[in-house]
């Protein structure tokens, strides 16, 4: 009996299909709000006059509330002249869906964000309080955190930059506190030929303790590095090309070194916390009188067992005969290139959203972006924010999801 071979049909065929690609939407043309900061010590601006004048000639609106740019030394006529609109109602300037700030959101600006906002702004954990998330949850705020956004190298373009001119600009102040009208030991900071070098202490390799670094080696001085990673310490010495002493921190080690040091800087971090202090009041009471402390860690709580938080009005205090400088905040000091640099990352941002549709569909694109959003819409993105203050957390990437 033959037995026929069954017929296999098919219904598809093997031609190449085109790939459906995800289409950008056409840019957006933005609002945006520049508020004139009341924060204390505040001095810098978050768009510079020249970055205005960019995003005014791509078609965007900028409106400044007056004298926002003081601090760094811009006036209202330079915004003007950029093309921003200048207002003196604070309440105006926050009625654009997009609000840029130098500063974290302060207790007078609840009543004045609005439903559906976007907030590009610094958080400052440390400080955070549960009732402004709740606010900014209730009005479905998107909020930004410029500290946390990244660039596509996956580092953190504003942080490095603050750091940077934290850690040059403690030199320089060492530089005016060792001198002797301010009661300093009347050395100068660096060396001369004869004479031996002045000894820096760097506690910390991070960006400010590189940048410290670099800048006291430049003045002549005779630098000693701690810091706990030693990973840090080579990345460091890779850096700057010059085979530095460095050294764990241990106590005792430590201890030897600031006994003859004109000028300790504290440059620890934690990401989530306080500062570890590893210098004991003790290890300060053995430091030579008229030396000087600088505690760039303030920020976070400090790492000397002595520091206390001054102001850019009142920076030093003296204890155990040795000069404490502990302003949080440094960059601000120094508000115009801060204002610069900050204003560097932030108008390219910016043209990057409105170009992709918006902040909305910024998110959606770009994953670097996903990083600094602490509130989409109203929803808490931050895990480390919602078990501080025990607030429902919900992933960012499941939202973005659930819109397509």
């Amino acid at each position: 009996m033959a037995t026929s071979k069954p017929i296999i049909s098919s219904s598809f065929s093997y031609e190449t299909l085109e790939e459906k690609l995800d289409i950008k939407p056409q840019g957006a043309r933005l609002h945006i709000g520049l508020p004139k900061e009341t924060a204390f010590n505040e001095n810098r601006v978050a768009l510079i006059p020249e970055a205005v004048s960019v995003l005014v000639n791509n078609g965007h609106e900028v409106i400044v509330e007056t004298k926002a740019g003081d601090g760094s030394k811009y006036t209202d006529k330079d915004f003007s002249e950029a093309g921003a609109r200048i207002v003196s109602d604070k309440s105006a300037v926050f009625k654009a869906p997009i609000l840029i700030k130098s500063a974290p959101v302060l207790d007078e600006d609840l009543p004045h964000l609005q439903m559906n906002q976007t907030i590009i702004s610094p958080i400052h954990i440390s400080v955070l309080k549960k009732n402004f998330i709740e606010k900014m949850m209730e009005k479905r705020i998107t909020a930004i955190g410029f500290e946390n956004l990244k660039d596509d190298s996956g580092t953190y373009p504003i942080v490095r930059s603050m750091s940077e001119i934290a850690g040059s600009a403690v030199m320089l102040i060492a530089g005016q506190y060792l001198g002797s009208p301010n009661n300093g030991k009347g050395v100068l900071l660096g060396g001369i030929s004869g004479i031996p070098p002045t000894k820096v202490i760097i506690i910390g390799a991070g960006v400010v303790g590189e940048f410290a670094t670099r800048t006291a080696l430049a003045l002549g001085a005779s630098v000693k590095v701690f810091d706990n990673n030693v990973y840090r310490l080579k990345r460091l010495q890779n850096n700057l090309g010059v085979r530095v002493w460095t050294s764990v921190i241990e106590p005792k080690i430590l201890a030897k070194q600031l006994k003859t040091c004109e000028v300790a800087v504290g440059a620890l971090s934690n990401e989530n916390g306080r500062s570890p202090i590893v210098v004991t009041e003790e290890m300060v009471m053995a430091m030579r009188s008229g030396s000087v402390i600088i505690d760039v860690s303030i920020d976070r709580g400090g790492c000397f067992e002595t520091s206390e938080i001054t102001t850019h009005e009142h920076p030093t205090f003296e204890k155990h005969g040795v000069i404490h400088y502990c302003v949080p905040n440094i960059p601000s000091g120094f508000a115009r290139t801060a204002s610069h640099a900050i204003s560097n990352v932030l108008m390219p941002l910016l043209l990057d959203a409105s170009s992709t549709g918006g902040f909305d569909e910024m998110v959606w694109h770009n994953f670097n972006m996903r990083n600094g959003v602490y509130l989409y819409k109203g929803y808490l993105t931050n895990f480390y924010i919602s078990q501080r203050f025990d607030l429902k957390f919900t992933d960012l990437n499941l939202l973005i999801a659930s819109r397509r």
